[in-house]
């Protein structure tokens, strides 16, 4: 199904979320503060984005690095620095040997620079992951899904393929997913107050393929709306925060600067995840 017609049809996560929505809240920017109870560890949850009502509104999802609804697993050791949420039993967060705090409240790794929250902890935990993806990720996914085309030039961009081009800001839109070739680069040029969202399918950054900032570009002003998977090959590099209707892959030795977010899992092998530096 193409997301990107001109009646929006909401995509399969919105609508399971759909009674707890209703239940929690829509969420607004009036709510675009973190709302963790539990006092963070280390600094984990990082820069907001800085292009005021160009910006898509993260809310309470800024509270995680990584955030995803079936479950968060690495194979070899991963380095992640800021929050890791699960809205399921924390029997999904595999490979990160976690010790589960005295409060019951969340969980800690020596892959996390940060902590791990599972929707079976103590409370306020369920109820702040509840909030997370059901009301805040939803609105965040629409949100981004909404913003109006920057014109005719910033549809379809390079087919789909953005290897070796350089981007304004803008929002984008495709009708396929979007890729980076092997060993490519492609290059978003602005300063720390522009912002870019792109809205496709699938997004593949194939084997080095790396995402470029020039300018003074801040990754926490980058959002890349996919309606698919989004998957990063051997030693990829994306900058940006992904917002994902399935599911992120990393493969071996790939990195991101910035956030993933996913209805389903997030999948990790030798990774680096870092959230943008306050």
């Amino acid at each position: 199904m193409n997301l990107f017609q001109s009646s929006f049809r909401p995509p399969a996560w919105l609508l399971a979320f759909s009674l707890a929505a209703l239940v929690a809240g829509c969420g607004s920017d009036d709510d675009a503060a973190p709302v963790t109870t539990v006092p963070p560890v280390v600094d984990p949850v990082g820069a907001a984005c800085t292009g005021g009502a160009a910006c898509v509104t993260l809310a309470s999802v800024g509270n995680y690095v990584i955030l995803a609804m079936s479950g968060v697993t690495t194979t070899a050791t991963s380095a992640i620095t800021g929050h890791v949420g699960l809205n399921a039993a924390a029997v999904g967060m595999t490979g990160f040997s976690e010790t589960l705090d005295a409060s019951n409240q969340f969980s800690t790794s020596a892959q996390v620079t940060g902590r791990l929250y599972a929707s079976d902890y103590a409370a306020p935990t369920p109820a702040e992951l509840t909030m997370a993806t059901a009301t805040h990720a939803t609105a965040a996914f629409l949100d981004a899904s909404n913003k109006v085309l920057s014109g005719p030039a910033f549809t379809n961009v390079g087919a789909g393929n953005l290897t070796g081009l350089t981007l304004v800001p803008g929002v984008y839109e495709w009708s396929t997913g979007v890729s980076v070739d092997g060993g490519g680069t492609v290059t978003l040029n602005g300063t720390a107050t522009d912002v870019w969202v792109f809205k496709s399918g699938d997004i593949t950054m194939n084997s080095g393929a790396t995402v470029t900032l020039m300018g003074g570009a801040l990754p926490q002003n980058v959002f890349w709306r996919t309606s698919g998977v989004a998957a990063l090959n051997t030693n990829a590099n994306l900058k940006g925060i992904v917002l994902s209707d399935s599911s992120v892959t990393m493969a071996d030795g790939a990195t991101v600067d910035g956030r993933l977010i996913a209805s389903t899992n997030v999948t990790l092998i030798h990774n680096t995840v870092t959230r943008p530096a306050p």
